[in-house]
């Protein structure tokens, strides 16, 4: 089994609350930096900038793991993280076709579209900070739908988690694991696997909570396993 040193949730220039220097080549740059061997991409209901981080990582050895934070009518935020990039399109679809809004850049930030040389090539006009017409639970059944993995972010926040926003997890809920932002304040009392993510928007972030995962290779398939603990392969919070 190898150790991987994954952070799976940040986020780009494409998301309004992320800073302009979140781009392709900077957060890879920055990854390695602090010895990370995976990350994801999660920009706020979109996944526009995913494909040139993945090539930005490519270049550098890192494994990019393709993702969005999806916020749900009910104000919760749940994160999708994929293997194939073509099924996190399809999810976007789905997501801009419930995402009613236009941005207002002096009010939320720019929404700044990239390629994998740090270059804008263009700007996303949906209002990406709103919530979608998506329930909680259509959410994690459209990324299930589409193979991805679900996870709940943050859920020790007040804002945006599941728990601060709703007060409880729903009962049968299929989310594959939930991310804490501070582990040690953190009771694991819900009967999910517990993972931790900088959810980083800004590059000094990037690494802060890491998660390693003991597993045969940097793949969603694999990860998935080690999120189950099938096998020899588990999940150690950092």
């Amino acid at each position: 089994m190898r150790q991987i040193k994954a952070d799976l949730h940040m986020h780009t220039c494409l998301s309004p609350c992320g800073d302009m220097q979140m781009r392709a080549g900077a957060i890879v740059k920055q990854a390695r930096k602090v010895s990370l061997d995976m990350i994801g991409i999660c920009d706020h209901n979109s996944a526009e900038n995913v494909e040139a981080v993945i090539n930005a990582g490519v270049r550098e050895g890192l494994t990019v793991i393709p993702g969005m934070e999806i916020t749900s009518q009910e104000e919760v935020h749940i994160f999708g993280l994929f293997q194939q990039q073509n099924d996190l399109m399809r999810l976007q679809e789905l997501v801009y076709e419930n995402l009613s809004g236009e941005n207002n850049e002096q009010f939320f930030g720019p929404q700044i579209i990239i390629d994998e040389q740090d270059q804008k090539i263009g700007k996303n006009n949906k209002l990406l900070i709103g919530a979608t017409g998506l329930t909680v639970e259509q959410i994690v059944e459209a990324i299930h739908f589409r193979g991805g993995l679900a996870i709940a972010s943050h859920i020790d926040r007040p804002r945006f988690g599941l728990i601060g926003q709703l007060g409880f997890i729903p009962e049968g809920l299929k989310l594959d694991a939930v991310e804490v932002a501070n582990p040690s304040e953190f009771k694991p009392e819900h009967g999910y696997p517990v993972i931790t993510c900088s959810d980083a928007h800004y590059l000094e972030d990037i690494g802060k909570n890491t998660t390693t995962f003991f597993m045969e290779e940097p793949s969603l398939h694999e990860m998935g396993k080690a999120l189950r603990q099938e096998g020899a392969r588990k999940i150690v919070i950092n």
